[in-house]
Order: C-alpha cells, then structure tokens, then sequence
C-alpha cells in the first residue's frame, strides 16, 4: 500500500491549519505557497477533507480554510481514510470481502495483524503530537 501525493497533500495542509490558533481561517493561497501545493490541487483536496468533516470553508475575500475540530483530535488514520477510503493493505482485509480461503489461510492472519498495527500506529499519531515535536526540533536547533 502507497499513499497518494493527495493524501500527502491533505496531511501537509493540515498541518498548516493546525499551526494557527483553532478557528482562524487561513486562504488556500497561503497554504499552498507555505507548502508548495498547486492550488488547483489544494482546493480539490480542501473539498474531500471538508466532506470528511475535518475542515470547514468559507467563502469570499475574508475567506478560507480552518480545522473543523481541534488537531488533537484528527489522527493520521483519519486523514488517510478521508482521503483513500477505508484501509486496507490487502484486498482480503477489506470491508465487505468474503474469501473463501481466510479461516485457514496463514498469510490472512499475518497481514490481518500488520494491518491492526499500522492503524494503531496512525491512530496513536495526532495533528498535534506532529506540530509540538515541529516545535521541540526548532527549539533544539535554535539552542
């Protein structure tokens, strides 16, 4: 499983929004200078990421971007599945897939387990545990 470059981008931007203080509207045009995103692009994924919940628009010349809920509470999973849909490293693991083969299986069981601990691995991981180690490594460089 690779993620995509859209999904990179959504992380990045959210990263940018998680930088300003909760509820403050940054414009796409600032996110995507900040992070190098075509802003075509920007705004296509800016609309995937607001149908997931996680970010909320608004229009006009004081318009713009912000978190719809607080960076502590987005993981990395959530951003991934807003974006890819449902997590699966395999076509056995997905939801909704029968195969006829998985009760015996063994490579099932070592894939199901993988997966189990990538998503706790991205589900351990918040918007904001990134942005304070962002500011611990800045505040060492600096020193």
């Amino acid at each position: 499983m690779q993620i995509t470059r859209q999904t990179e981008y959504a992380i990045r931007t959210l990263l940018e929004l998680s930088r300003v203080p909760f509820g403050k509207l940054l414009q796409t045009r600032v996110i995507s200078e900040r992070q190098g995103i075509p802003e075509v692009f920007l705004t296509k994924t800016v609309q995937v990421l607001a149908l997931a919940g996680l970010v909320q628009t608004q229009r006009g010349t004081q318009g713009g971007v912000k978190l719809a809920v607080p960076g502590d509470q987005i993981t990395l999973a959530d951003i991934i599945t807003a974006i890819e849909g449902t997590l699966a490293i395999n076509i056995c693991l997905a939801e909704n897939y029968s195969c006829p083969n998985m009760a015996t299986c063994k490579v099932h069981q070592v894939f199901r387990r993988a997966q189990e601990a990538m998503l706790s691995e991205l589900n351990s991981v918040t918007l904001s545990d990134l942005v304070e180690t962002e500011k611990m490594q800045v505040s060492l460089e600096n020193e």
